[in-house]
């Protein structure tokens, strides 16, 4: 089972830690405009249905019926539907308002057309339902109910006022046959399409809680990025004083004479000073990280210097000889040293070697407009709960607190850049985390093509 690396790039946690990392929560929601497209879809059904129900009704029943009015009824539901479309194009959102009054319209017409075709009596009358349905799926709690109320009203209303129908000598005789035939068939009508509508709504529904999650989650990572960032300035400012004094001491000792004529005691402190120093840059760097925002102090440079420098330094520090580094990007457009990326690759560089010390590969390579930073190693690979899970905090193996950071810090870093993080497993042994970024994120002016 694949460990992450236990040096978390802490410098990356103090440059995240910025009010810049908290991006503005969508502030309109496209649920409810997928909702009207819905509505707009159902219309053009019932504009259809009720121009089909007319023409079979007159030529197979041969019940007289007012074509003209109802024919108004129709074109007014198209005229309505066209007004819809061209206002929704000029709008990015749809309140419930929108849709309660949409619903409403809807309702007007059905009244409308069942006014002319027998009132209550018309078996039609359970398309109510779906109105009253559709209302209670999407509206809230006081427009639902004003929609049952005008849904009464307008029952009630058809049983005083309607015009009655003319029905053919051969159904005068057996009326009730004729309605259990309208019945049925609107109450298929009715079945389909609230198991349509419903079922599409749900998932527009389902999608909209779902980014809900997503977004409560990112705002809980970017708390806990932030917590730790304190943390780690705090700290920081706290090793200032007693590595300035290790510093002093050790500087003191390498004078005394029985160290100094010491050839292998002397080697020792030269590496006790540079790991000193090592440590203050270190600490030097936090704080420097949590007092800028990106950009702030970054220098110019090109990709392959920038990529050249880090693996260089990596190697360095690590004493690492296995590292097989490949630049197949092809051009070096110009770009800014991100510190907080750099310190993102080395959090990848480390958890890859941590567990492959005889081969880790680097390659860098270019899609299209990203930058695709490939780290691979020879190691036991990730568990298939931790790659379900990347990039949440604490998702270790290791079973020790605090761990499990690694990754989740440098999700965030890349995420902040406009970038991702992806990670597989290979067929036999080892696994590869790749890293991509926009171009337009790094480079310095319009990145040019190969």
């Amino acid at each position: 089972m694949r460990n992450e690396a236990p040096n978390l790039p802490i410098g990356a946690v103090a440059a995240l830690a910025t009010p810049e990392i908290h991006a503005p929560l969508p502030t309109k929601d496209a649920t409810n405009r997928k909702n009207m497209v819905l509505l707009i879809q159902l219309r053009w059904i019932a504009v259809v249905g009720q121009i089909v129900t007319i023409a079979f009704v007159t030529s197979w029943f041969g019940i007289a019926l007012p074509v003209v009015p109802m024919a108004a009824i129709i074109c007014a539901l198209v005229a309505l539907n066209i007004a819809s479309h061209v206002w929704l194009r000029t709008r990015d959102d749809v309140g419930n308002r929108d849709l309660l009054i949409a619903l409403m319209l809807d309702v007007v017409a059905l009244t409308s057309e069942l006014y002319l075709t027998g009132g209550a009596s018309n078996p039609f009358t359970c398309l109510y339902l779906l109105q009253v349905t559709l209302g209670a799926v999407l509206l809230d709690a006081r427009s639902s109910w004003s929609l049952v109320a005008l849904t009464v009203l307008s029952f009630i209303w058809l049983t005083i006022e309607y015009r009655p129908l003319e029905l053919p000598h051969r159904h005068v005789s057996d009326p009730f046959s004729l309605h259990v035939t309208g019945m049925f068939v609107g109450f298929v009508l009715d079945a389909v399409l609230l198991v349509v509508f419903v079922t599409r709504i749900n998932r527009n529904l389902r999608e909209r809680d779902a980014k809900l999650a997503d977004l409560r989650q990112h705002a809980a990572e970017q708390d806990h990025i932030i917590r730790m960032g304190l943390l780690a300035s705090g700290a920081a400012h706290e090793l200032g004083t007693p590595l300035a004094s290790i510093s002093v001491i050790l500087n003191d000792w390498r004078r005394m004479t029985a160290i100094s004529a010491d050839p292998a005691l002397a080697e020792d402190f030269t590496e006790m000073e540079a790991a000193v120093q090592r440590c203050k840059s270190i600490v030097t760097d936090i704080l420097v990280s949590a007092g800028q925002a990106r950009g702030e102090g970054s220098a110019p440079t090109t990709l392959k210097a920038f990529l050249s420098n880090l693996v260089a330094e990596w190697s360095a520090a690590r004493s690492a000889r296995n590292l097989m580094f490949r630049n197949e990007f092809g051009s070096d457009p110009a770009i800014v040293s991100d510190v907080a990326l750099k310190q993102a690759i080395v959090n990848v560089l480390d958890n890859a070697f941590e567990v492959s010390r005889e081969w880790v590969e680097f390659v860098a390579e270019r899609d299209g407009d990203q930058l695709l930073l490939s780290v691979s190693d020879r190691g036991p690979g990730f568990d298939p709960a931790m790659l379900a899970q990347l990039g949440r905090p604490y998702q270790s193996s290791k079973g020790r607190p605090g761990r499990g950071l690694g990754l989740f810090l440098v999700v965030n870093v890349i995420r902040k850049l406009g970038g991702g993080v992806s990670a597989w497993n290979h067929r036999g042994r080892g696994a590869t985390v790749r890293l991509s970024l926009p171009l337009s994120m790094l480079a310095i002016g319009e990145p040019s093509g190969d």
